[in-house]
């Protein structure tokens, strides 16, 4: 199949572009789920390495992104192939188990689709290029930051930090920013959260947020530019704000209970991502300094 077909065929590049997303969402379900467990094991390997002890993982079995096969959480049941399919496996199982009939949970159809879902907005955007495939990189991998932030309040540098190394590279071919920006951009980034959070601890004597985040911030800046900072910032406050309250209404819950900011940076970094410079000109145009 040639690009020039699919080029001039979107209905074409578009499926296509679907069901490599729903894939990838379901690879990145895996990365969600285990990615955690895997610097845990290691984390307590080195810690073990350190006082002379031995480490080994709970279950007594090495755990990597690809073994075991995936199974079943509850019973041990190994998934086959007919029960792997990204979203339509859940609703032929009708959202359980088929061996135990235990629930599972939503979130593994929705990160398949809501995946799918941004990697044809983000082809519609961009087009079939090279920058499109570097910011279908960006997408699954924040999706997979924001899923670990959620269930474990981690920002694994082992995705932050070779992500915030590529936008830079990407920056000296003048991919979505020039390499000035770039550089800038990083730096202002992990600076300016690391000074909230210095002064919020000095405030209060609490953290307001975690390392992750700072990383997170200049991973966009290197991404983006400087310049698409405070834009990020704002939308990032009031996408947190908004989702904030509207889980503590329907869950009841605690208002002292801390809630991730890493996946509200990554709606805002991936909105700006998609529309941060007409964002930016219209608010100029808006202001009157335009």
């Amino acid at each position: 199949m040639s690009l020039q077909l699919l080029s001039e065929t979107p209905e074409l590049l578009y499926s296509i572009t679907l069901l490599l997303g729903l894939a990838v969402g379901s690879f990145l379900n895996v990365v969600i789920h285990r990615l955690p467990r895997i610097l845990e094991a290691r984390w307590r390997q080195d810690c073990a390495e350190i006082l002379g002890a031995s480490a080994e993982t709970p279950s007594g079995e090495k755990l990597s992104l690809w073994h075991p096969p995936s199974r079943c959480p509850h019973c041990g049941h190994r998934l086959a192939i007919w029960e792997n399919i990204p979203v339509l496996s859940y609703l032929w199982l009708r959202g359980r188990c088929a061996n135990c009939r235990t629930p599972i949970s939503p979130r593994y159809p929705l990160i398949e689709l809501l995946t799918g879902l941004l990697s044809v907005a983000v082809v519609w955007r961009f087009g079939l290029s090279w920058e499109g495939s570097a910011a279908l990189i960006f997408t699954w991998s924040l999706i997979a930051l924001a899923g670990i932030d959620l269930e474990t309040q981690l920002l694994p540098d082992v995705l932050s930090l070779p992500l915030l190394w590529l936008g830079l590279l990407l920056s000296l071919l003048g991919w979505f920013t020039d390499a000035r920006s770039a550089i800038l951009g990083a730096a202002f980034g992990y600076l300016s959260l690391w000074s909230v959070f210095q002064l919020f601890r000095l405030a209060t004597g609490k953290e307001g947020m975690g390392y992750g985040d700072f990383k997170l911030f200049a991973l966009f800046g290197a991404w983006l530019g400087w310049t698409h900072l405070p834009q990020i910032l704002l939308l990032s406050a009031v996408s947190g704000a908004l989702i904030g309250l509207l889980l503590i209404a329907l869950r009841g819950q605690d208002g002292q209970i801390p809630i991730p900011f890493g996946p509200y940076l990554a709606i805002a970094g991936w909105v700006s991502l998609m529309w941060g410079d007409a964002l930016n000109q219209a608010y100029l145009a808006a202001s009157g300094l335009q």
